[in-house]
């Protein structure tokens, strides 16, 4: 071992430790992890060990935080949580973090993960910044009793050519929409092409990190046959996450949602009781598979007890461990092993018919072909730019004079 290594690992004086002597580890998340009851049982099998959990309620402000500290070059903990939608921005400041594959335990190899979930939080030159912990395999929910009213097929099996394809699910759209008496084909514009995007190779940017927004031919394509699908009524032009957003579930104002395996909570908080058993979930998906959240487990060079924060975080991420997480919040695993436990397989959901929910999307998460390349502010032209200008359209705009805009702000926003 390095002399460079043994003071990045905390050796000596440079470590953080209680009154009582034992090493403290910080860990930083946000929303729910499922680690409050893991915390309990590391101290319990580590007494040497104190830890100590920062909590943000939401992810913006916990990246927030990170970021301005990864700025100041102090304050961070010593495991910090990532979502995948901050990824690319971590990745572009991968010099801040530890390879895991250096300080990490020998056998928390890459292959433990999925091996998507493991490439995205690896470096151009191979270092493995983040260990994987939840991921969001997408599926697709619809609404059976709006399906039946339209004259579509309802069975989960049935449905599933309508979802086959892009082209298949506007396809069925538009039929839909035609006796339907007003009701939408789905929530959101920005919902659908956000799905659709991130299936593609790259994403708005290229492995050298240059824009493609107007070079890359897929995004134009997928732009096109998002709006020509609002401009025929398809969308309830709806702003995720808004109250009308919310309210929509409830009044049934669209018949289909992209689903990844966390949405179903969604669905039955905001859809309420009373329309137990109208939604259901297929595992199909258009143009194969997709990933929409899930975060990762870093250790920032700041960190004082590296290589023990490395252990705690592959401990939290071993499949064991993801299962209990699983089990505490709903958080889907990522480990190969995790994905094939009985207790997730027979994981059923009595709102959407008591479906084996479990193994339905663990068959979802091994059809996703590969991580998307995203560059430094992928997250940001995405969320800032594409998001509005996709909702400009929904609100009137041409789709022409929403194009121009959005090629526009992501040129700016590239800067």
């Amino acid at each position: 071992m390095s002399a460079a290594t043994v003071t990045a690992c905390g050796s000596g004086s440079a470590t953080n430790q209680t009154a009582d002597g034992k090493t403290e580890l910080t860990v930083a998340t946000f929303n729910e992890f499922g680690y409050e009851d893991l915390f309990k049982e590391y101290e319990a099998a580590h007494p040497d060990v104190k830890i100590t959990q920062r909590k943000s309620g939401q992810a913006a402000p916990h990246h927030e935080n990170l970021f301005t500290k990864l700025g100041a070059g102090s304050g961070l903990a010593d495991v910090e949580a990532i979502e995948e939608g901050y990824l690319s921005q971590v990745m572009s400041k991968a010099g801040q973090f530890n390879d895991l594959k250096e300080i990490g335990p020998k056998d928390a190899t890459s292959d433990r993960w999925l091996k998507w979930k493991a490439d995205a939080a690896t470096t151009k030159d191979g270092k493995l910044i983040g260990y994987g912990t939840d991921i969001g395999p997408l599926a697709m929910c619809y609404r059976k009793d709006l399906f039946e009213k339209a004259g579509l097929p309802s069975d989960p099996e049935a449905v599933k050519a309508l979802f086959a394809t892009w082209d298949s699910y506007f396809a069925a759209g538009d039929q839909f929409i035609a006796k339907s008496g007003g009701v939408a084909w789905f929530d959101s514009s920005a919902q659908i092409f956000n799905a659709m995007h991130n299936q593609h190779e790259v994403g708005y940017f290229d492995k050298s990190d240059k824009l493609v927004v107007e070079s890359n031919p897929a995004i134009k394509a997928d732009w096109d046959a998002v709006t020509k699908a609002v401009a025929k009524g398809q969308s309830a032009k709806l702003a995720a996450w808004s109250n009308e957003w919310n309210t929509g579930f409830k009044l049934g104002s669209f018949a289909t949602k992209t689903c990844p395996s966390w949405m179903l909570g969604v669905i039955e908080t905001q859809a309420g009781p009373e329309n137990k058993g109208k939604w259901a979930v297929t595992d199909a998906f258009p143009n194969g598979g997709g990933n929409w959240g899930g975060s990762y487990l870093t250790v920032p060079k700041q960190s004082k007890n590296a290589k023990k924060a490395a252990e705690l975080a592959a401990w939290l991420t071993a499949p064991e461990q993801q299962i209990k997480a699983f089990q505490a919040k709903g958080t889907f695993p990522s480990q190969v092993k995790a994905l094939e436990a009985p207790a997730l397989l027979e994981k059923t959901n009595a709102y959407f018919g008591d479906i084996k929910a479990g193994a339905l999307f663990a068959a979802q998460a091994k059809k996703v072909a590969a991580a998307q390349y995203k560059g430094p502010k992928d997250g940001q032209i995405q969320d800032n730019v594409f998001s509005p200008a996709l909702q400009s359209q929904e609100q009137g705009k041409s789709a022409d004079e929403a194009w121009k805009t959005a090629v526009a702000e992501a040129q700016k926003a590239a800067k």
